[in-house]
């Protein structure tokens, strides 16, 4: 197949590359500079242009990553720009899958778990989720982040573009071993510095869900997601066994073989998320989300439980 990935040089684009460039496929990706194993083509993720748009005519396959990082401060201008990287480069890839001759097949295009709501009652998947921004126990700004993914899924679902499938990965944090992309975007990768030097601690009490996939098992999910005509919409990918912060974190430590873990009250934790460069909202809010659909249809996951993963991504890292 030739399959486009459009902001393909960050992590999860880097893992799909690699992926597909062994399975014998072509890959093209799209990026504003950056750099992949696979060919690179230049775009500015607003605008239409023949130079990018002519890779997805007879294209087998778009998967869209284009979006700012949501590690950042959650700052107006930051926000403006996560929402405006997101909904425009969703908006210009439908503009050139429905001016194509021979439009791809099928497009993935990036989600996200957190659309859906701040809670501890019950797991979230895409029939009884809940989609989020109304929850009475939530910072009034987190509503942000819901409105950014809600915008985001309606720019795919809006596209004019009827031949070809159309799928939102309604993805958790994706997990790879440090050495596959060690930037701000290897969540893994951070999460593992800060547990290697004590600080791997719960939480504001650890009792918020963690939802996550190892990097293998997305991969994998997209391939199988690929392979299923019957499958369009909305697919959390996710692995089936989300767990409290605090349990997560503990996983964490073992795999590293930490003993120490120092905890962090929510004051504290606002206080380090400011120093990162980064939002509290990114661990303080309870992502519990399971990968109904993908169960259903009979996906398996290679890595379904978290201790046994990170144990895994700690001895390739």
């Amino acid at each position: 197949m030739k399959i486009v990935i459009p902001g393909g040089t960050g992590q999860v684009g880097a893992l799909c590359a690699k992926h597909w460039i062994a399975a014998g496929h072509e890959v093209v990706v799209l990026s504003r500079g950056g750099a992949s194993e696979a060919r690179v083509v230049r775009w500015d993720g607003a605008t239409l242009d023949d130079a990018w748009a002519r890779e997805l005519d007879g294209a087998d396959v778009v998967l869209n990553l284009a979006g700012r990082s949501v590690s950042c401060r959650y700052t107006a201008e930051n926000l403006a720009e996560m929402m405006n990287s997101r909904v425009d480069s969703t908006r210009v890839v439908g503009e050139a899958i429905a001016r194509a001759k021979a439009p791809p097949r099928v497009w993935l295009q990036m989600s996200t778990a957190t659309i859906y709501a701040h809670r501890f009652d019950a797991p979230n998947d895409e029939a009884t989720g809940l989609i989020g921004g109304a929850e009475p126990d939530a910072p009034a700004y987190w509503k942000r982040s819901i409105d950014i993914a809600v915008a985001w899924e309606r720019a795919l679902d809006e596209a004019p573009t009827p031949s070809t499938r159309k799928v939102a990965l309604r993805a958790a944090m994706v997990m790879s071993e440090p050495g596959a992309k060690a930037t701000t975007d290897n969540i893994f990768a951070v999460l593992s510095q800060i547990t290697r030097a004590g600080l791997g601690g719960a939480i504001a009490g650890g009792k918020q869900y963690v939802s996550w996939i190892h990097g293998d098992d997305f991969v994998r999910a997209c391939d199988f997601i690929l392979a299923r005509e019957d499958l369009a919409g909305a697919i959390n990918v996710a692995a089936p066994e989300p767990l409290p912060h605090a349990a997560f974190m503990r996983a964490l430590r073992e795999a590293w073989g930490v003993r120490v873990g120092l905890p962090a009250t929510g004051w504290m934790a606002s206080i380090g998320a400011f120093a990162m460069g980064t939002d509290p909202e990114l661990v303080m809010k309870s992502r519990r989300v399971i990968p109904g659909r993908l169960t259903a249809a009979g996906f398996t996951f290679t890595h379904p439980t978290w201790p046994e993963a990170a144990k895994r991504l700690a001895k390739r890292g």
